[in-house]
């Protein structure tokens, strides 16, 4: 398979960008990888990148973007860290890679057993973590099923914070980037919340969360 070029990334649309994220998804749980030579793919894209998508994730090692959608060298951009919430640096990041490097999906991917989103749930305060789990606390107030044992013993608890995490960045994004909600209001980028489960690999995307208008 080889690397995406300036005109497959003009062709793809938001929901073109999902579809292969999908598809990509069932081959990584398939254990059946598209054939790559990343040499070559890395050789192609030495003079400019043309990725179809942005995935914003948790730098959880078990999670990587590239992995579990089955991606090459020059896809997609991949934007990690703790508990994949939203800074200013990460939208500025992802500003530049819808804006000006033309990528058509922003992903907002959270994943089972969290550590990050299980430090919140504990009210864990360590150094400089302590900034980035008060990202992750409005998430924790907001889980309202659970009335007994909020905290990360409760695996049901931890999970639904996951999901409320992921869906309330996705609101994020929207609300602190005017550039990013004008390009999904024009149908240019779509934006989805998604859960990549560790078990099983798959990702579930989140149409309740979903942005896409093509």
């Amino acid at each position: 398979m080889k690397a995406h070029n300036r005109e497959s990334q003009a062709q793809m649309t938001p929901q073109k960008a999902l579809d292969y994220l999908k598809e990509g998804n069932q081959r990584f749980m398939s254990n059946l990888k598209a054939h790559r030579d990343l040499l070559e793919q890395a050789n192609a894209t030495v003079d400019g990148q043309w990725p179809f998508a942005t995935i914003l994730s948790c730098i959880d090692s078990r999670t990587s973007a590239e992995l579990i959608f089955d991606q090459g060298l020059g896809d997609v951009f991949s934007v990690r860290i703790a508990g994949n919430v939203v800074n200013t640096d990460i939208l500025g990041s992802m500003e530049f890679a819808c804006k000006v490097e033309g990528s058509k999906l922003i992903v907002v991917l959270g994943h089972t057993k969290c550590g990050a989103i299980k430090g919140a749930c504990d009210h864990v305060e360590m150094g400089n973590l302590t900034e980035l789990l008060s990202k992750i606390q409005p998430s924790v107030y907001q889980e309202s099923e659970t009335l007994t044992e909020r905290s990360s013993k409760n695996a049901t608890f931890v999970e639904n914070v996951s999901q409320i995490n992921v869906k309330r960045n996705v609101n994020s994004i929207l609300e602190r980037s005017p550039i990013l909600k004008q390009m999904i209001e024009n149908g240019e980028i779509g934006i989805i919340g998604a859960m990549h489960n560790l078990e099983t690999g798959e990702v579930t995307f989140y149409e309740d969360a979903s942005f896409i208008n093509n």
